[in-house]
Protein backbone atom coordinates (compact mmCIF):
# COMPACT_ATOMS: atom_id res chain seq x y z
CA UNK A 1 0.00 0.00 0.00
CA UNK A 2 0.99 3.52 -0.76
CA UNK A 3 0.89 5.94 1.95
CA UNK A 4 -0.16 9.67 -0.42
CA UNK A 5 1.27 11.83 2.23
CA UNK A 6 -0.03 14.99 -0.03
CA UNK A 7 -3.36 13.82 0.29
CA UNK A 8 -3.17 13.10 4.20
CA UNK A 9 -2.09 16.57 4.73
CA UNK A 10 -4.51 17.92 2.58
CA UNK A 11 -7.31 15.92 4.87
CA UNK A 12 -5.56 16.81 8.24
CA UNK A 13 -5.60 20.70 7.23
CA UNK A 14 -9.67 20.19 5.90
CA UNK A 15 -10.05 19.41 9.27
CA UNK A 16 -8.76 21.93 10.92
CA UNK A 17 -10.20 24.24 8.65
CA UNK A 18 -13.64 22.87 10.15
CA UNK A 19 -12.71 22.75 13.40
CA UNK A 20 -11.63 26.40 13.52
CA UNK A 21 -14.26 27.36 11.43
CA UNK A 22 -16.80 26.48 14.17
CA UNK A 23 -14.59 28.18 16.77
CA UNK A 24 -15.01 31.21 14.87
CA UNK A 25 -18.54 31.14 13.64
CA UNK A 26 -19.77 29.95 17.11
CA UNK A 27 -17.21 30.58 20.39
CA UNK A 28 -20.19 30.75 22.98
CA UNK A 29 -21.79 27.50 21.35
CA UNK A 30 -18.66 25.69 21.48
CA UNK A 31 -17.46 26.79 25.13
CA UNK A 32 -21.20 25.28 25.95
CA UNK A 33 -20.63 22.25 23.98
CA UNK A 34 -17.24 21.57 25.84
CA UNK A 35 -18.96 22.10 29.57
CA UNK A 36 -21.81 19.69 28.50
CA UNK A 37 -19.05 17.32 27.08
CA UNK A 38 -17.01 17.55 30.34
CA UNK A 39 -20.27 16.55 32.38
CA UNK A 40 -20.52 13.05 29.89
CA UNK A 41 -19.52 9.55 31.71
CA UNK A 42 -16.28 8.31 29.93
CA UNK A 43 -18.11 5.93 28.03
CA UNK A 44 -20.77 8.17 26.31
CA UNK A 45 -17.79 9.64 24.99
CA UNK A 46 -16.25 7.07 23.97
CA UNK A 47 -18.85 5.83 22.24
CA UNK A 48 -19.29 9.08 20.33
CA UNK A 49 -15.54 9.31 19.20
CA UNK A 50 -15.99 5.49 18.12
CA UNK A 51 -19.18 6.32 16.14
CA UNK A 52 -17.49 9.45 14.37
CA UNK A 53 -14.72 7.66 13.86
CA UNK A 54 -16.87 4.72 12.07
CA UNK A 55 -18.99 7.71 9.98
CA UNK A 56 -15.56 8.69 8.69
CA UNK A 57 -14.25 5.40 7.99
CA UNK A 58 -17.28 4.84 5.60
CA UNK A 59 -16.83 8.10 4.24
CA UNK A 60 -13.78 7.90 3.02
CA UNK A 61 -14.54 4.13 1.41
CA UNK A 62 -17.43 5.45 0.31
CA UNK A 63 -15.10 7.87 -1.78
CA UNK A 64 -12.19 5.63 -2.72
Amino acid sequence: MHLDVPLLLRAAGLALVLEGLCWALAPGAMRRAMRRLMREPDGAVRAAGLFAMAAGLCLVWLAV
